[in-house]
């Protein structure tokens, strides 16, 4: 990546906590230095609405559980030139995988029945359409770099876009881990 323009950066959470959202955010003062770097194309944390047509870096949080989910995973992948698997959940489904392991009506009857007094009952709208199985999103696009961390660190987050935006790939597995 060149350094003679502003590097464009789209971020989006799937099904997760969004904490790496929040590790992102505790960049702190880099943000402004990142800033003087990166325009923030698309983001939960900007007023942007439309993923652009042509974005250099995507960073994905969280993991596929539903058909937006698919959807957004999709669609990033086919506008980001470079995309980032940010995450455990992202990485291998983590937590909201957790799932898998049962049947969907027994979790959807468990969730909006069993545990609920007053009106239980699923609901017939407002409910998004959840996939069969939980996936990491390098199971439904191709993923350019995996950066594990439950969150991963602010620190984790600053090493991999330094060097990304010094034209280097890092190798998130120096300085993060699954869990860590």
């Amino acid at each position: 990546m060149s350094e003679a323009h502003k590097i464009t950066l789209a971020t989006a959470w799937l099904d997760g906590c969004s904490g790496c959202h929040m590790s992102f955010l505790d960049l702190d003062q880099r943000l402004i230095e990142l800033a003087e770097k990166v325009d923030v194309v698309y983001s939960p944390i900007v007023d942007t609405k439309e993923l652009p047509p042509v974005v250099d870096v995507g960073i994905l949080e969280g993991a596929v559980s539903t058909e937006e989910d698919l959807h957004k995973a999709r669609m990033f992948r086919g506008r980001c030139q470079f995309l980032i698997s940010l995450g455990d959940c992202a990485v291998s489904g983590n937590v909201p995988s957790m799932r898998n392991t049962f049947d969907l009506d027994d979790v959807l009857d468990r969730a909006f029945v069993e545990n609920v007094q007053a009106q239980p009952g699923r609901p017939s709208e407002s409910l998004p359409t959840l996939l069969r199985t939980v996936l990491p999103i390098h199971h439904v696009v191709q993923v350019d770099l995996f950066v594990q961390g439950c969150p991963p660190s602010a620190d984790t987050i600053w090493q991999v876009l330094t060097e990304l935006m010094a034209g280097n790939t890092p190798d998130p597995t120096q300085f993060t881990r699954f869990g860590a």
